[in-house]
């Protein structure tokens, strides 16, 4: 065999070696690269859960502060004094600890709070939603007569709206077309916003942002920009821009400020406080704009005339 034909042999054999070792040390380094994004994505998981069981604990203190009432009043000496008692609950879970499975952390969250209930002290277990099966063709004509209140009964009480039919006619006559023919019925209240902006969000049977009656009306009454332009009771209409109005609606229970684009027509005349205890609660997620932690369902929804 030539020389040089042994010779180039042996270089394609030492470049061969050579591109193997390179390629099994960038094996190892990328191995070893998603191995440790692995275990920092798992690591981040991990706190995040823990959070949520921090949440968890927090709420179940709040609601054992709320349940200081008063037992009685005693008058003495023409003197009064009111006992107040703390009442514990016998059934409070420790607190979850850390599990090495994720799937188990996420699991005894859930548990904790299948079993610590409602998270406001007045509201109850909510009905079950409803399908988001209704629609309609058109929106309802303006009648001559648009004055009245809209009572929402949900779980955690009613909340009274006087809504302002001179002003928001088109709105006004929608919302109450839709209470009447029980759209609002069994609807959750998908949204709730804490930081910047504070407003329930309600009125969307698929319960994500995305439902609606099938037809639209036009914006009215809108306010002007500026500070607190949508001050706390305040009920306007939610949209995904100018003229696209539907049935969702928003419920601001703390002075807010927004772009004057959100027809107002009501305002809340009970059940400001039943907003504001479910926004206390937080959202589920722990940040500032979500599903509430506390539930809160329209279970019906019924109009009444002016007084």
């Amino acid at each position: 065999m030539p020389l040089h034909s042994c010779g180039v042999g042996f270089a394609h054999a030492y470049k061969g070696q050579a591109k193997r070792k390179a390629q099994s040390r960038e094996g190892a380094v990328v191995t070893s690269s998603n191995r440790r994004e692995r275990e920092l994505a798992r690591a981040k998981f991990e706190r995040q859960q823990q959070r949520r069981v921090d949440r968890v604990e927090k709420a179940r203190s709040r609601q054992r502060i709320v349940a200081i009432v008063v037992i009685g009043a005693l008058v003495i000496a023409g003197g009064g004094w009111a006992v107040l008692t703390l009442l514990g609950d016998s059934d409070n879970d420790a607190a979850a600890t850390q599990s090495n499975e994720l799937d188990d952390a996420v699991s005894e969250i859930a548990d904790q709070l299948d079993a610590q209930g409602p998270l406001v002290e007045d509201c109850t277990d909510p009905v079950p939603v409803r399908a988001d099966d209704i629609t309609f063709d058109s929106a309802p004509t303006p009648g001559p007569e648009q004055e009245g209140t809209l009572t929402l009964a949900t779980n955690c009480g009613e909340i009274v709206i006087e809504m302002f039919g001179d002003f928001a006619p088109a709105t006004v006559a929608s919302a109450a077309f839709l209470a009447d023919t029980g759209f609002y019925n069994s609807t959750a209240c998908h949204r709730l916003t804490t930081a910047g902006i504070f407003v329930v969000q309600c009125g969307d049977p698929a319960g994500d942002g995305t439902g609606g009656p099938g037809y639209q009306i036009p914006d009215e009454n809108l306010p002007p920009e500026g500070e607190a332009n949508y001050p706390a009771g305040t009920v306007a209409m939610a949209n995904a821009g100018p003229g696209t109005s539907g049935s969702q609606f928003f419920l601001v229970y703390e002075d807010t400020t927004l772009p004057a684009g959100y027809t107002i027509w009501g305002q809340v005349t009970d059940g400001l406080d039943i907003l504001r205890s479910v926004a206390e609660a937080g959202v589920a997620n722990g940040s500032g704009d979500g599903l509430p932690a506390q539930p809160l369902v329209i279970e019906s929804a019924t109009v009444s005339g002016a007084d």
